[in-house]
């Protein structure tokens, strides 16, 4: 199982997550049940996994989740997700973030931060797997198949 998730938070409430400053991997789910405050847990709500190396850590990758879901470019699984749920104001009120970070410093070149580097790589593997061996199926918006950006 996979550990270091943050309890849910509501998503207009992400910027406050502990480490979202860090690389890391990102559940986003979809519900219309309050689900902030609750542990994280792999439920059916969860409609994306992602994850992000970049200098601003999962804070500058869930930005451009949003900036996406706005109608703006910049993030694939957002732009599915805009497809289908194409009013911003009623989507943010259901959207919900949990996040597990990886302190490291993403421009070292030093071998213990590009090993955690590789391990948040191979996490969202991790996490996707865990949810199909759940679900029988893909988070919808990673499923390119089945959730088109229209």
């Amino acid at each position: 199982m996979i550990d270091g998730f943050s309890k849910w938070a509501r998503w207009k409430d992400r910027n406050g997550l502990a480490g979202i400053e860090f690389p890391g991997v990102y559940a986003i789910g979809i519900s219309d049940t309050d689900m902030a405050g609750r542990p994280f847990n792999w439920c059916c709500e969860i409609v994306y996994v992602g994850m992000t190396n970049a200098r601003g850590g999962v804070k500058s990758r869930l930005q451009q989740f949003e900036n996406t879901i706005k109608g703006k470019l910049g993030h694939g699984g957002a732009h599915r997700v805009r497809f289908k749920h194409p009013d911003y104001r009623s989507l943010t009120p259901r959207l919900f973030v949990s996040i597990c970070p990886r302190e490291c410093q993403v421009t070292s070149n030093k071998p213990d931060d590009l090993r955690i580097m590789g391990e948040v790589a191979k996490q969202e593997y991790e996490c996707i797997a865990v949810f199909v061996e759940k679900f029988g199926h893909f988070p919808e918006f990673n499923d390119r198949k089945r959730s088109p950006k229209g």
